[in-house]
């Protein structure tokens, strides 16, 4: 009789600390749970001030772009995150030819050689050490971390300036990009797998040749940079677990004379941001020369981020043929074009 008691008794406690379990198995999760947090990228380009030919010195422009990739936590806190920004300057010459950009690198990516240690000053007059661009953008990144939006946004002052801790930390540049393509990044963020132990980065890819070309007596010259942006989240084994990759186009004209002809104010959006406007599904034709419906840019860049997904940098390659266009199983999936930089970028990101 005791024995049959023991194991009702035994019985009992077994199936209450199921239910127990089977109750915190149905708890919402959050932060860093298996839904895992939200992945954003948020990407701002503007010009820099264009500069006629005249004979002497060359015309030149500039085209910059900064991107931002952030996780966040339930509460909108940001677990992780990355920036970058890619200044290009271009030239041509008074008879309208374009000459080749000589450097690509990003500003961080330049560390000692971007020279904002040596030759910057305080905005404010000031005196002090200014530390390099990359150093600064370290610490803006650290300031930001377990920040909201909101409380990130209010270490910027009125004239687009770091004050307050973020100033204290060593910050001390115009953060107004910084801080748009942060918002953008947020307020884009979807929910993901990725979780804090995982590695967040954002790497930025220039071209300035591929679409550039001299001016003509019937025709405009165009000095273009073409920059793109790759997110990726990675695991202790170095696998995507997911990514975001963009792409923007700054166009510069000029005459066959070598006089700029740059609207500066015009908006200027990524390849994403277009959609539909971009206009491949329109007018892109499969380079092969087969028939069949071409699918927009964002949509391509899509099937390519989900190629990336449970793949290592080592396989990246793979995804395109001796041509620079996707093969195989991502050519199935609808990416057709040329994927050469956005490999770059996300090869970039896995580092």
């Amino acid at each position: 009789m005791k024995k049959i008691l023991s194991l009702t008794l035994v019985l009992v406690m077994v199936l209450s600390v199921a239910a127990l379990v089977g109750c915190s198995g149905n708890k919402q999760p959050s932060g860093n749970d298996a839904t895992g947090l939200k992945f954003g990228l948020g990407v701002v380009s503007d010009f820099g001030e264009a500069k006629d030919a005249d004979g002497e010195t060359n015309g030149q422009g500039e085209f910059n772009t900064t991107a931002v990739a952030v996780l966040l936590d339930a509460e909108g806190k940001i677990v992780s995150i990355d920036l970058d920004t890619a200044q290009i300057k271009t030239s041509w010459t008074s008879e309208g030819k374009v000459i080749a950009v000589e450097d690509l690198r990003t500003k961080y990516d330049k560390g000692t050689d971007y020279n904002m240690a040596a030759f910057g000053k305080k905005h404010d007059g000031t005196e002090g050490k200014v530390l390099e661009w990359n150093e600064q953008a370290d610490a803006f990144m650290a300031t930001a971390k377990g920040k909201t939006l909101a409380e990130v946004k209010a270490f910027m002052a009125e004239d687009g300036y770091a004050q307050g801790d973020l100033a204290t930390a060593g910050c001390t540049i115009n953060v107004a990009d910084f801080i748009s393509a942060l918002e953008k990044a947020v307020n884009s963020a979807v929910d993901s797998k990725a979780t804090a132990e995982n590695k967040l980065a954002v790497a930025l890819v220039s071209d300035a040749e591929h679409s550039s070309k001299d001016a003509t007596e019937d025709a405009a010259g165009l000095s273009q940079v073409d920059t793109t942006i790759s997110a990726v989240v990675t695991d202790a084994e170095g696998k995507v677990v997911v990514a975001k990759t963009d792409c923007v186009q700054g166009k510069m004209p000029f005459d066959v004379a070598g006089k700029s002809t740059l609207d500066a104010t015009a908006e200027i959006k990524t390849k994403l941001e277009l959609g539909a406007d971009y206009g491949m599904a329109a007018y892109g034709k499969k380079h092969d020369g087969s028939e069949g419906a071409v699918k927009e840019w964002n949509e391509q860049a899509a099937a390519f981020d989900a190629a990336l997904v449970g793949k290592t940098a080592a396989d990246f390659a793979g995804f395109a043929g001796e041509d620079g266009y996707a093969q195989g199983d991502l050519a199935t999936a609808g990416c057709t074009m040329a994927i050469g930089d956005m490999i770059a970028a996300a090869t970039a990101a896995t580092k």
